[in-house]
């Protein structure tokens, strides 16, 4: 179909027909439907935007919300530049008053009010006593991270995010110390880095994440990439290590594993009956 939106030939040697193809199609509905959407309508309405709130929408409407979503990304970049503030703050090392030990290296100076606002736990330690002396001799030690992922910790405490090589190389002990001082952003952040990077040799590692941060929606999708992908998984270098050191995820690994081959297996509908293969004193051994 020669196509009045996609096609490839000049505008001037076009048939004179208004055709759409298939794909083109409905790739509009889609987008009148999310502007169609109720929490679009809300936000349209609360910016007084009435036309976009109509009932009947057509092209012209969504012409006009493309245009606005691209102010609100405007405004959201100069906000952000606005609060990039911050990380000179603590790049210049200005006005800090307090200190993080890492695990290894020199200690940090960082600001009370970012790591308060940041993490209830954080708040809880600068309330007690320990915290409450001069800077110079109020530090919180925070030996499971290294030095650089404690720089990377407090980037995101300041900035809401990290560069790509960073997280790549800083998602596993992020992710343990957002659990640990309940940072929900950064936990989110990490999530979506790893998923999205998951493969055969991350697998297990992002299993074992997940278990200790009590993940429950990560555990049940790593769990049944593991299933899809075990046979490469098994056979990796880390898996007895892993195995060794997580007794309680191998058997849900062999277990998952186990009930997707029973479920690829039997019919749909059939159950499958005990059968006797042997006694033995009086018992009945099953399987």
């Amino acid at each position: 179909m020669d196509c009045t939106i996609c096609s490839s030939f000049p505008m001037i040697i076009r048939p004179p027909r208004n055709t759409i193809c298939g794909a083109c199609f409905e790739g509009i509905k889609c987008a009148l439907a999310l502007v169609s959407s109720s929490e679009l309508e809300s936000r349209l309405a609360d910016r007084k935007l009435s036309n976009l709130t109509a009932p009947n929408k057509g092209l012209g409407d969504l012409v006009e919300w493309i245009k606005y979503m691209k102010n609100v990304e405007r405004e959201l970049n100069e906000r952000i530049c606005f609060l990039a503030g911050s990380l000179t703050a603590f790049a210049d090392q200005i006005h800090t008053d307090i200190l993080i030990k890492p695990g290894d290296g020199s200690s940090i100076s960082t600001h009370r009010s970012i790591l308060a606002t940041r993490s209830g736990i954080f708040k809880n330690m600068l309330d007690s006593d320990i915290c409450k002396a001069p800077p110079q001799d109020s530090t919180i030690p925070i030996p499971e991270l290294t030095h650089d992922e404690l720089e990377s910790l407090l980037e995101f405490l300041y900035t809401g995010d990290l560069p790509p090589e960073k997280i790549e190389k800083h998602a596993y002990p992020l992710s343990l110390a957002a659990h640990k001082f309940e940072i929900l952003y950064l936990e989110k952040f990490c999530e979506r880095h790893m998923l999205r990077s998951l493969n055969v040799n991350s697998a297990l590692d992002v299993l074992e994440i997940s278990d200790i941060c009590l993940n429950q929606k990560m555990k049940e999708r790593v769990l049944g990439f593991i299933v899809r992908n075990f046979e490469e998984v098994a056979f990796s270098e880390k898996y007895e290590t892993f195995c060794s050191k997580n007794p309680h995820l191998s058997v849900q690994i062999t277990r998952a594993t186990l009930a997707e081959a029973r479920s690829n297996r039997r019919p749909s509908g059939e159950v499958c009956s005990p059968k006797v293969v042997g006694r033995d004193h009086g018992g009945v051994f099953r399987i």
